[in-house]
């Protein structure tokens, strides 16, 4: 498989991860030892987010984009749409912290309810 390929799978996981960490926990809803998967998922997004760390999937895309010849995003679906939403133009750190609160406040309220539905079925 060519980098250019191997560089969109790379982004494609990387979007599915982010989806996966802010709403992952619905999945304990229907399915509560998803929590098992989504717990450590959430702590990671959270600390990333919080800590201003860099997601290693992020350096992986870069390098395999670069073995590509490609010098940036500017051709098909996967750059032009999603690209934005996992590396939003003019992202700041205050935004980082409000975005990290927004994914620990969404799934505190989830996780309550999985937990409120357990303890009645309990």
């Amino acid at each position: 498989m060519n980098p250019a390929r191997l560089a969109d799978a790379v982004l494609l996981l990387h979007a599915g991860f982010i989806a996966f960490v802010v709403a992952g926990g619905l999945l304990g809803l229907r399915w509560p030892r998803a929590l098992l998967f989504h717990l450590p998922a959430w702590l990671w997004g959270a600390y990333v987010e919080l800590s201003g760390s860099l997601c290693p999937l992020t350096p992986l895309e870069n390098r395999l984009r670069a073995e590509a010849g490609q010098r940036g995003y500017e051709a098909g679906f996967v750059e032009h749409w999603l690209l934005p939403l996992i590396y939003p133009v003019g992202l700041t750190r205050e935004w980082q912290w409000l975005l990290g609160a927004g994914v620990i406040a969404v799934n505190l309220v989830v996780y309550a309810g999985v937990w409120r539905r357990w303890r009645r079925a309990s």
